[in-house]
């Protein structure tokens, strides 16, 4: 059963839609695979972000994509949103990697630096 309504985080809290839990392969060849639910197989995982909190202060906003630590999100609850069941994850803030204004290609992935949560712009698209 899908929950109806407007959903709104409190404070400076975010909620992110379309989660890829998928296969994702290395610009080198390299496969990650999928998550299976447990300790090792938890990656960090592209979502779309669904609503921030009013006291939101990063540079990402709704519709952009993050890039989330691995396991960094809460278990998903179905949402109906204009007559779509969609899942919506509850993130850590402070876990967000990496974020771009375009859906990124999850099915290849390059290294990338976490320091100063740059946007996928910063790198020229090397994903």
């Amino acid at each position: 059963m899908a929950v109806k309504g407007t959903i709104k985080p409190l404070h400076d809290k975010v909620l992110v839609a379309d989660m890829n839990f998928g296969e994702q392969r290395s610009s080198g060849g390299i496969v990650m695979l999928g998550d299976d639910g447990k300790d090792h197989g938890i990656h960090p995982r592209w979502a779309r972000v669904y609503a921030v909190g009013p006291e939101h202060k990063e540079d990402y906003n709704v519709g952009d994509w993050v890039l989330v630590e691995h396991g960094r999100w809460s278990r998903g609850i179905e949402v109906e949103d204009n007559g779509n069941k969609i899942t919506i994850r509850l993130i850590d803030n402070n876990c967000v990697m990496l974020w771009d204004k375009e859906q990124p290609d999850t099915t290849v992935f390059g290294f990338i630096d976490t320091v100063s949560k740059p946007s996928l712009s910063d790198f020229g698209k090397v994903l």
